[in-house]
């Protein structure tokens, strides 16, 4: 008897738990929040995942061209996209467009700033002198820092996405997330238009001070690649996801050779106990 009351508890707390998954994703989808990302796959994903050289070097253009009116990435340097791992531009293009943008430096020997060409190793230059110039220029919105809004920004909404070990699979979404708010902006619902703002579903609350940022041929890229809003999504996404791990690929090697490594040590501690083990019968 007690046995069978075990099982029917056990069979219980099962079925309310699943319970309670699928309410939390139908909640979610029916609109308790940002719409789930879209699922899409992208070549730096999976232990062995490496980045495209080219994609790398079409998001930059897509940065460069479409959102660095508006947003900075204050983390990074011209010479990043010089060096291995990443965009691996060649030096001399590298200096190019350094040089292309003015840097306030200084104070000079009579103590005043001033202006000159920006060069490798300078930060890249944030549209705006302060956050308070920023918001006047954006309706009074704060466009957020780049570098590093992969990794902060959440993609998978639903319970089994937020286990550790999806995320250990998956990662967070970020990715996926920056994809689909690119791509998901639709016309606002019958009634509920709001002045100034735009409707996307994937953003938290589905209203962004942002207009789509991206139309089809918004640029021009030299290898001939059409930019279409999917490519040009697709491309400043893997660009944002670098500037924000920019070692990941030299992270991945290196923690390859660790589980090799420790593999071999765990054989080998493995044979030692049975033969110290056999000597001692």
């Amino acid at each position: 008897m007690k046995r069978a009351m075990m099982y029917k508890t056990i069979e219980f707390l099962a079925v309310a738990g699943i319970a309670v998954l699928l309410s939390a994703g139908v909640a979610t989808a029916a609109g308790g929040g940002a719409k789930q990302s879209k699922d899409i796959s992208f070549s730096f994903e999976g232990v062995f995942g490496k980045f495209d050289r080219g994609q790398l070097q079409r998001g930059y253009l897509v940065y460069k061209d479409v959102c660095a009116a508006c947003h900075s990435m204050r983390l990074l340097s011209f010479r990043n996209l010089n060096e291995p791992g990443g965009p691996e531009l060649p030096v001399d293009q590298v200096k190019a467009l350094a040089a292309s943008f003015e840097v306030t430096d200084g104070p000079d020997s009579e103590g005043e700033m001033f202006e000159r060409p920006a060069i490798p190793a300078d930060r890249f230059p944030s549209p705006f002198a302060n956050d308070e110039a920023a918001r006047a220029a954006n309706g009074g919105a704060l466009p957020p820092d780049l570098t590093l809004l992969t990794k902060s920004s959440e993609g998978w909404h639903y319970p089994w996405y937020s286990s550790p070990f999806i995320k250990l699979v998956k990662g967070n979404g970020g990715p996926e997330y920056i994809y689909s708010l690119l791509t998901g902006y639709e016309d606002a619902p019958a009634g509920e238009e709001k002045e100034g703002l735009h409707y996307n579903p994937y953003f938290a609350t589905q209203w962004l001070a942002m207009p789509a940022p991206l139309i089809e041929d918004g640029v021009e890229y030299g290898d001939g690649t059409k930019a279409t809003v999917d490519q040009m999504a697709r491309d400043v996404t893997a660009f944002m996801v670098w500037a924000a791990e920019p070692k990941m690929e030299q992270r991945k090697r290196i923690g390859f050779m660790v589980i090799i490594y420790l593999s071999v040590l765990a054989l080998l501690m493995y044979l030692v106990k049975k033969k110290i083990w056999r000597d001692q019968h």
